[in-house]
């Protein structure tokens, strides 16, 4: 398949997907994007900063990627398809899945939504180069995926990154400003019940519309084998997505070396440059109340074991690593 290369982080929340991502966006003839689904708003609407730190609209990047697209109201793109991808649609989207047809229904806004993505690899190559970059989307929303899937131009990899639900139900309930710790704007605050059922459905979508389907294009990691061995994960992970990752930018077996990008959304982790450790963050184990343990683990059994994770609350360990490498 022809078009523009896309490495779609699938899944669920606080998964790693910012760390993974720009990682990744390390790597010769990779651009780490961030979350595309919410360039619309977050980006050209509220202005919100870039990975590299501008505001949205005085990043020199985005600023020739938006003015090199066809006119459109980013308020209306990012109304719609907040609309259009919503988790009570997910039972017709799968079924137009199984059916052969087109999994998100097609709208006029599609057109802007495909141009966006050969607009950033025409602005993000390098002269010269033997194919055009990777572009790393980390918007992690299934129905946004099988979107992208769908569209003409646009050749999709997925790679579905899966948590611990219990671990990603106490990270949701940090008190966390949208683009860091001086941002009045909090990130969402789900309640555990919402969580659980959040992490159920989207990755149990994920693997329905990829693993089973399209398994070529398919690659499954557990954020807790990506922190156990780092650099061999990302290895992997390059090499599926179709990139040799010559150079990789690790200091140590632990920590890695990280530049500027330009995400245009995601946790607020993708501001962080320099020597960051790569280290899993095992607060939860003694974090997570007894009770929220309990309604996490019984309304996400049914997915717990084909995701190899255990119903009984594992030990704690004997000095909890600092939360900082979830996405």
């Amino acid at each position: 398949m022809s078009g523009v290369r896309v490495l779609y982080l699938a899944g669920s929340g606080r998964s790693g997907s910012t760390l993974v991502t720009t990682i990744l966006g390390q790597l010769d003839g990779v651009f780490a994007a961030g979350e595309l689904r919410y360039l619309w708003q977050r980006g050209a609407v509220e202005n919100r900063p870039c990975g590299c730190g501008l505001p949205f609209r005085d990043c020199p990047l985005w600023s020739a990627v938006m003015a090199s697209l066809p006119p459109a109201d980013p308020a209306r793109i990012a109304d719609g398809l907040r609309r259009r991808l919503r988790l009570r649609g997910l039972p017709g989207l799968l079924g137009r899945d199984r059916q052969g047809r087109p999994p998100v229904a097609g709208h006029p806004d599609d057109a802007a939504v495909a141009a966006l993505y050969p607009a950033i690899a025409a602005h993000v190559g390098r002269a010269g180069a033997q194919s055009p970059p990777l572009i790393v989307d980390s918007s992690k929303l299934p129905p946004y995926g099988a979107l992208l899937g769908a569209l003409p131009g646009i050749d999709l990899r997925v790679l579905h990154l899966v948590r611990d639900p219990r671990a990603t139900a106490f990270s949701w309930r940090r008190r966390r400003g949208l683009d860091g710790a001086d941002d009045a704007r909090l990130m969402s605050r789900p309640p555990v019940w919402k969580a659980a059922l959040l992490w159920l459905a989207w990755n149990t979508a994920t693997a329905r519309l990829w693993a089973h389907r399209r398994p070529d294009r398919y690659l499954r990691m557990r954020y807790e084998d990506f922190v156990a061995a780092p650099q061999e994960s990302i290895r992997t992970i390059a090499r599926f997505a179709g990139v040799e990752p010559a150079d990789l930018p690790f200091t140590s077996a632990g920590a890695v070396r990280l530049a500027p990008t330009h995400s245009v959304a995601g946790n607020p982790s993708r501001h962080r440059v320099g020597a960051v450790p790569v280290t899993g963050d095992s607060e939860w184990v003694a974090g997570l109340s007894p009770a929220a343990y309990a309604v996490v683990t019984t309304l996400t059994v049914p997915a717990l074991r084909r995701f190899r994770y255990p119903l009984r609350r594992p030990a704690e360990p004997a000095a909890p690593a600092a939360e900082s490498q979830e996405g």
